[in-house]
């Protein structure tokens, strides 16, 4: 940092010359030091203190050119001046290639004083401006780097909360299907059963999230061929063997792929227990877009809706999809003209909440 008498090494052979430098330049608030060759001016400078230089091109041993190759070695070096009385102006092209800050001749009068007090000011000033812009670039990159690692660790802990919430719910959905297998009475089993897959369908996202490369979306119809086999690898015989799914690529937002796995185990385990009393039968999952919207369909080739009610449902199913449904803000409609039954569901890509505020946000 330049203190408030900055200290100008005049770097000259001329020794009358430097003297006259020195009072004039004193005068106008400098402490200057002299050093009559290259190598002394090098050898002051590994001293320290020095805010400036000035240096000639004509000096015995090192010349200029040579003297300021070798500061410009030196990390944090002061700002040069060039200083020479040649009148060729490819010495002054060289040394500001070099790195000098300014180049100005010299006379032996000392004329040139006052135009070297107003080049050291400003190389002076250059040289603070230039630090001032190293550090700021220098805090943008370690500021970068540690949102980078902070970054990569809130990814790793996303990853590994996902990890352990997604093995705590396929335990307790484990828990259950025990439970289940050991009940007697035919509504318990069946409640168990329904609990089980209702806890799998959001097991089944935290799994997806864990292996995602990003934890803001999910692949849809990845996540739905998952969940479909889970069920299927649920279902007692061969009751789901003819369980299929038509999905398009499609990205969601975690909360959104929940409450439509949701639905969906709940459509589908309805078809398995109703669809068809006598034994298996299609059940078909169809997942497509529909302008800037989602088409969710799940339907059968069964008896249909009016022969399935069953005096032993509790409507539970149905009150879970109307509450998933108004988690999504869908639409939920029964195909009249569908042999069998089919609900289809009409949804937006993303939450009205946040397309909503993400325009706010945009504009």
């Amino acid at each position: 940092m330049t203190s408030a008498t900055p200290t100008l090494l005049y770097i000259d052979d001329d020794a009358a010359l430097a003297r006259l430098v020195e009072r004039r330049l004193t005068r106008a608030g400098f402490k200057v030091v002299h050093a009559a060759s290259g190598q002394q001016g090098l050898d002051r400078l590994a001293q320290g203190g020095i805010d400036v230089i000035a240096l000639d091109q004509v000096m015995p041993g090192l010349d200029g050119l040579e003297t300021l190759e070798q500061i410009l070695k030196i990390p944090d070096a002061p700002p040069v001046v060039f200083v020479t009385a040649s009148q060729d102006s490819a010495i002054a092209v060289t040394a500001l290639k070099a790195g000098a800050a300014d180049y100005l001749v010299k006379d032996a009068r000392g004329d040139f004083i006052p135009l070297l007090q107003v080049a050291v000011n400003g190389a002076i000033r250059q040289a603070a401006i230039q630090k001032a812009r190293d550090e700021a670039e220098a805090e943008v990159h370690a500021s970068r780097d540690r949102y980078a690692a902070l970054a990569a660790e809130r990814e790793v802990l996303l990853r590994e909360v996902n990890h352990r919430v997604g093995n705590s719910l396929q335990i307790i959905a484990s828990l259950l299907h025990l439970q289940a297998n050991s009940a007697s009475q035919h509504d318990v089993k069946a409640a168990l059963t329904n609990a089980m897959g209702r806890v799998a369908a959001v097991a089944q996202v935290h799994r997806r999230l864990y292996t995602s490369h990003d934890f803001k979306t999910v692949m849809l119809n990845q996540y739905l061929e998952a969940l479909l086999e889970d069920l299927r690898r649920s279902a007692e015989g061969n009751k789901m063997s003819r369980l299929t799914l038509k999905a398009a690529p499609i990205e969601i937002d975690p909360d959104r792929a929940v409450a439509i796995g949701i639905i969906v185990n709940e459509l589908v385990m309805n078809a398995v227990k109703y669809a068809y009393p006598d034994g298996a039968g299609p059940i078909h999952v169809e997942l497509k877009p529909q302008a800037e919207d989602l088409q969710l369909s799940i339907s059968d080739d069964g008896v249909g809706f009016s022969d399935m009610a069953d005096p032993r449902g509790t409507g539970m199913g149905q009150r879970i999809v109307t509450a998933m449904a108004a988690k999504l803000d869908a639409s939920v409609e029964r195909d009249p003209n569908h042999q069998g039954t089919r609900f289809v569901l009409r949804f937006a890509r993303v939450s009205p909440a946040l397309a909503k505020s993400t325009s706010a946000a945009a504009n």
